[in-house]
């Protein structure tokens, strides 16, 4: 078995040919590994822009790629074509990135720019982001950051450039080396077919409808995060910018919770996003009622 651990940047640009914007590759970067978690080869190439001319100037911070790079490197046809040699031919490979967003984008520059609906390198595959989330984290329903779990598992982040292909590819390896369980990750992989491609091609839902069956009546319910009682709900359930809202307040605690959760609908399962924080007390109020 080898394992390749791939990372993709890309640019945001406006593309001609559909009228729509599409997230174009400029940068790989890959780290390959034996079964022993030994680094066997490294990939890297900044890849040539063929649909957009100028990186967003938040590409540029994040990367430190420049106008001038992008136009010097190789086209992305050539790239994919060494990437595939690199990885070679063999069926015990399975590929890795962290969180599925790369192969989507892979997917997404292949039919742009080459008319092919499939990734032809790409036989098992396992996204790393999800079995974190699955095995490692006290959050499995809260997606978490490359740099936030090497941090928990500890990684250093630091040994590695940032939001740099090949920087955030060894970054992912050190990690996976890390959270590694043979079984656990064995049912993880995901073999590349027409479920697979269903499931990537699947276009997520947002629910909006609080009543959908879809929805656990349960989950619209908050217990304090200080005493563990059950709070009591004193501002329904308003639908807002993707996210049901409502606000809590624990008797016991004297506190009020600001509760906004998102039901997304995937190809298999249903993504649930929870964010809650304390409201503050009016300070202002509060000085003016010791006046």
């Amino acid at each position: 078995m080898q394992y390749v651990i791939m990372d993709l940047e890309w640019n945001n640009t406006y593309a001609k040919k559909t009228s729509g914007f599409i997230n174009e590759i400029i940068e790989i970067g890959a780290v390959k590994l034996d079964e022993n978690f030994n680094s066997i080869d490294e990939f890297s190439y900044v890849i040539r822009s063929q649909i957009g001319r100028k990186l967003r100037g938040s590409v540029k911070k994040l990367t430190n790629l420049t106008n001038d790079d992008i136009s010097a490197g190789i086209p992305f046809t050539k790239a994919f074509s060494m990437f595939r040699a690199w990885i070679g031919d063999s069926d015990n490979t399975v590929v890795i990135t962290w969180g599925d967003s790369d192969i989507r984008v892979l997917l997404e520059n292949y039919s742009y720019l080459n008319g092919v609906k499939r990734i032809p390198f790409l036989k098992h595959y396992c996204d790393l982001q999800r079995y974190y989330q699955k095995t490692k984290s006290g959050h499995p329903e809260r997606q978490t950051g490359l740099i936030d779990a090497a941090c928990e598992c500890g990684a250093d982040p630091e040994i590695y450039a940032h939001h740099r292909a090949l920087g955030d590819s060894l970054l992912t390896a050190d990690i996976f080396e890390i959270i590694y369980e043979k079984d656990r990750f064995e049912k993880e992989i995901e073999d590349c077919g027409e479920a697979f491609y269903g499931k990537l091609l699947y276009k997520a839902k947002i629910i909006k409808n609080i009543d959908s069956n879809l929805i656990d009546k349960k989950r619209l319910e908050h217990r304090c995060d200080t005493c563990g009682e059950m709070c009591k709900l004193t501002v329904p359930w308003k639908f807002s910018c993707q996210y049901f809202r409502a606000t809590f307040y624990c008797e016991k605690c004297d506190v009020t919770y600001s509760v906004r959760i998102r039901f997304k609908k995937l190809y298999d399962r249903l993504d649930i996003k929870k964010v809650v924080s304390v409201v503050e007390p009016d300070v202002q109020a509060e000085e003016e009622s010791e006046e």
